[in-house]
């Protein structure tokens, strides 16, 4: 128990100096980072340092021949052994390791369970609109975000077939979607990958992953300011706003006292239930018919006796399953709840209460050991899936979006290689009223994108299915899939115009 105690204490420490450090440093406020990555980026140095002065240095892989209870097979972030705090079958336990076991046990199950709550609550307490509003609002930004997404599955995949194969031949073909589960799907999908990488015998997918995603949100905010003031010097913008514009307040990351909003409203009477206990069983619900769903796949791969299906179904992650689900309860709430018990803003703190914590533990214990032998391969793939996302905003945007072209773009640079808000934040830079149709166009394509890029069914089943045909037959999909957006982008502009 006190070790369960330490560790969630830890955790919370490197939150709260996470968000510290966010509101007393210039340079990260101008980055616009995340407290939660700042925080993350902090446990990793600091646990990084002990392991590098560590005597006897510490292991990092667990073999299936070690004994549970050798603090030799131990690895940041997993559970305590069974040996700790008692005597190691090779003597006491060294001082950093006790420490390290005490701050960050069961940090390396945390990323993996709370995705699950993260994508659960994706569309609980949304209105889902019907598919031709959807598409009135938001079908060029649909196809767009698109293309954005899927080409980062062609760049990765063919920069690897053709190039990386050759410099690394060690790396699996699995290493080709390292790139678009980073930068379109991010930390979150990053970290619910784990158990998929580990079913197909390739532990270290889920290390690559997490530092394709940091260095997608980095660059995501660099290279998104920079875009932003070429914008700007050009007149690309609706309206002409400089970051040095935002009050101190917002760049801090605080709210002013005076324009708080509410965190969200309470639909039950806490004699009854308290509203979030209503709100997190809810979230339960539809995680469960997420694990349903998983169940009823993996009995269709056994009834069906094939061994593609069978392993694809076992190696499916979990999280995209629980985002159907929710789905699943909002549309059934959406219909028969006449009281609308579902809160929006309770269920996105929920989100980003997850979200957050899962940013955290899953930046702090990555493996860099294991990332060392393939840094190089992975720094070519994070610069050329940066050069696809700006080839995409200053490139295509222009010719296939009808308006506001670099609002809507700079939106879907921001998400598809970092998170949701990343993207939000470069749009507010350039358009902080939402005077343009950025905001609203980005908002409705996003209940359709969601369900099969950055992090949905597509995003779940490509390394699968990497793993199990190699890597021509997944390119030839995703530039089959780019090949069409772009026709339907281009015929949809047409028809616009004519009309």
């Amino acid at each position: 128990m006190d070790v369960i105690v330490v560790s969630f204490f830890t955790l919370c420490i490197l939150v709260w100096l996470g968000h510290m450090l966010r509101m007393r440093i210039s340079l990260l406020q101008k980055l616009y980072l995340p407290s939660s990555v700042i925080a993350g980026l902090l446990g990793l140095i600091v646990i990084q340092l002990i392991l590098y002065v560590a005597q006897p240095p510490m292991p990092q892989r667990v073999t299936d021949k070690a004994p549970p209870d050798d603090w030799q097979a131990w690895q940041v972030g997993a559970p305590a052994p069974q040996s700790f705090p008692g005597r190691a079958p090779e003597g006491g336990w060294p001082a950093a390791t006790t420490f390290l076991v005490l701050c960050t046990s069961g940090w390396g199950k945390l990323p993996g369970f709370l995705i699950n709550i993260v994508f659960a609550c994706l569309f609980l307490g949304m209105v889902i609109p019907n598919l031709k509003t959807i598409w009135r609002r938001a079908g060029p930004q649909l196809a767009y975000g698109q293309i954005v997404a899927w080409g980062q599955y062609v760049v990765g995949i063919g920069l690897f077939l053709t190039a990386i194969t050759y410099i690394n031949p060690e790396l699996p073909a699995m290493f080709a979607g390292i790139l678009p589960v980073g930068f379109e799907g991010g930390h979150g999908t990053a970290a619910g990958m784990a158990q998929t990488f580990n079913n197909e015998g390739w532990a270290a997918g889920k290390d690559y992953a997490l530092a394709s995603a940091t260095f997608g949100i980095l660059g995501a905010v660099v290279v998104g300011m920079a875009l932003v003031n070429w914008a700007q010097r050009k007149g690309y913008v609706v309206r002409r706003r400089s970051p040095q514009d935002f009050p101190e307040d917002d760049s801090i990351g605080v709210i002013p006292v005076e324009n708080r909003p509410e965190a969200g409203k309470l639909t039950v009477s806490s004699s009854a239930i308290e509203s979030l206990t209503l709100h997190l069983a809810i979230v339960g619900l539809a995680v469960g018919i997420g694990w349903l769903i998983k169940q009823g796949l993996l009995s269709l791969g056994r009834a069906s006796d094939s061994p593609s299906l069978i392993k694809v179904a076992g190696s499916f992650p979990l999280f995209p399953l629980c985002m159907i689900g929710g789905l699943i309860v909002q549309v059934i709430h959406q219909k028969y709840d006449r009281h609308q018990l579902i809160d929006s803003g309770l269920m996105r703190r929920i989100q980003n209460i997850a979200l957050d914590f899962l940013v955290v533990a899953a930046i702090a214990t990555i493996n860099v050991k294991l990332i060392r032998a393939g840094l190089v391969p992975l720094l070519i793939l994070v610069a050329a899936g940066i050069l696809w996302n700006v080839f995409c905003v200053v490139g295509l945007a222009r010719r296939l979006l009808p308006d506001a072209w670099f609002e809507r773009s700079i939106a879907e640079l921001g998400q598809s290689m970092g998170v949701t808000a990343t993207g939000l934040m470069l749009l507010r830079v350039v358009d902080p009223d939402y005077e343009s149709p950025a905001a609203d166009a980005f908002a409705y394509k996003q209940i359709l994108h969601e369900p099969v890029m950055g992090g949905g069914l597509w995003t779940g089943a490509a390394i699968p299915l990497i793993a199990l045909w190699g890597g021509w037959p997944v390119f030839g999909i995703a530039l089959g899939a780019v090949v069409l957006w772009l026709i339907f982008a281009i015929a949809t502009g047409l028809t616009r115009r004519s009309s």
